[in-house]
């Protein structure tokens, strides 16, 4: 062995030892909390392995009717970065970080959408208010793309050495989001114009007309907590031929007679679940925010088109 291979084998057996006696730090994940599932699953997108996200109210939970227990106080009081979608949706959330003293950056993921108004009635019938704006701005996707760019910058702004992957993760959902968006439309495209109006018993999907033009109209008076009244399906049979809507999506009547009631006395189409406020568990058809997306759109076509 000549004089330069000895040294460069004694420099690579240094090296070694190096690295033995002084292991490379494992990156610690920033933590993240946003409010609610559909949050969660925008965030974990642009987050990708730099941070830790959970969210408050997870998958099949309703945020709307939330109440924060103590260890969410615990939860936020460790975040670097909180995530909320803003526009009065989430009424707790306020208190909730006054109470944790939470001294970690607030993001509201609706910053720069152009809000709504909501409707005279209470949101989903649930005996609560969002006020004069309607805070679903998820439904379109042209808003979800803000709400990617609020959640890259907070990113940014406590971790700034992850800026490069915040970008690139970013930049590949953005072009998801782009897919999806002409996905929505060649599919409401299919469906005659005529046809492009259905009867829902969620007040979720303002946004979602707006961008789409599918007219979603809501019963005066037909609550969504629990199963569906005899009342509330007369309510329901009323608005369908009153607006002569082609559809009808009344997740909470879960008795088959009053279900074959509603299609017989108006040959409306029955529609399946859609999903609007939040995911599904990740085994089923909702499991993040694109899956919610084409399930709901699925549904909304076998209902609609001929």
């Amino acid at each position: 062995m000549n004089r330069r291979d000895a040294l460069r084998l004694s420099c690579a057996l240094f090296a070694a030892t190096l690295a033995c006696a002084f292991p490379a730090r494992a990156q610690t994940k920033i933590p993240v909390v946003t409010t609610f599932s559909i949050l969660g699953d925008l965030a974990a997108q642009v987050a990708g392995e730099r941070a830790q996200v959970s969210a408050l109210v997870g998958p099949g939970a309703d945020a709307h009717v939330y109440s924060p227990t103590p260890g969410d106080a615990k939860t936020l009081a460790g975040a670097r970065l909180i995530i909320v979608n803003g526009l009065g949706f989430e009424g707790w959330i306020d208190r909730l970080v006054k109470s944790a003293n939470s001294k970690a950056r607030i993001v509201v993921a609706t910053k720069g959408v152009k809000p709504l108004r909501a409707s005279g009635q209470d949101s989903h019938g649930h005996g609560h208010s969002h006020g004069a704006v309607d805070p679903h701005a998820w439904q379109s996707v042209a808003n979800v793309k803000l709400y990617v760019a609020n959640i890259r910058e907070g990113l940014i702004a406590v971790d700034p050495d992850g800026r490069a992957a915040y970008e690139a993760n970013a930049a590949a959902y953005l072009a998801q989001l782009d897919a999806l968006e002409a996905e929505i439309k060649a599919a409401v495209a299919k469906i005659p114009p005529e046809r492009r109006k259905l009867i829902t018993t969620h007040e979720a999907f303002g946004y979602f007309e707006a961008a789409y033009g599918v007219r979603f109209i809501a019963p005066q008076g037909v609550s969504t907590e629990g199963g569906a009244s005899a009342q509330d399906v007369a309510r329901i049979i009323r608005q369908i031929r009153q607006e002569k809507a082609t559809a009808v999506f009344a997740e909470n009547v879960s008795d088959p007679r009053l279900s074959a009631r509603i299609a017989q006395e108006t040959g409306a189409k029955l529609g399946g679940a859609l999903y609007s406020d939040q995911l599904s568990p990740p085994s089923g058809p909702a499991g993040t925010y694109i899956d919610m997306v084409r399930h709901n759109i699925r549904e909304l076509t076998r209902a609609l088109a001929d």
